[in-house]
């Protein structure tokens, strides 16, 4: 899958955080390499609400090219963080232009419909493909690569479906 643009965007408010380490190993398991482009929103500092930030209109512009976007974020009241939904209200309605693959990480099961509920609506407004049902983690398997397994057996396949090139 040569050619493929792909990024990873995390709204976690911690700096490398647990979530930027299962957006980054789901990216791996589904295209086999490294993003390029990795959005860390937490590090972006006061740009984020400056809706004349050159720096932030950049990420956003590469990030709406990408053929691929994994889009992760901790589960925080039941949904995403306001961090993630910072850096996604810059984004026009149909500015997403490939495939997005929402990932949430939390605390335990009874938030696993979070993702479900918050970014597929939203990424699918922004215009991204989202292949069949999002991923929830469970915090502390987040380190565990049988945590990522069934989904990836389940949607391994219609991902890099999507991301081949129409003959």
């Amino acid at each position: 899958m040569s050619g493929l643009r792909t990024a990873v965007v995390v709204g976690n408010p911690k700096p490398a955080s647990r979530t930027l380490a299962a957006a980054l190993h789901l990216h791996r398991a589904l295209v086999d390499r490294d993003p390029d482009l990795v959005v860390d929103i937490a590090t972006l500092g006061t740009g984020l609400v400056d809706w004349s930030d050159p720096t932030i209109d950049d990420l956003v512009t590469e990030v709406g090219r990408a053929d691929l976007v994994v889009v992760a974020s901790p589960t925080y009241k039941a949904t995403y963080t306001g961090l993630l939904k910072l850096f996604l209200d810059r984004f026009a309605a149909g500015q997403l232009s490939g495939v997005a693959v929402p990932l949430m990480l939390g605390g335990g099961p009874g938030h696993a419909l979070a993702p479900e509920q918050g970014l597929v609506p939203l990424l699918s407004h922004l215009g991204g493909v989202v292949p069949g049902s999002p991923l929830y983690v469970l915090d502390k398997q987040h380190d565990d690569p049988a945590a990522y397994d069934a989904w990836l057996e389940r949607s391994r396949p219609v991902v890099q479906k999507l991301l081949r090139p129409a003959a």
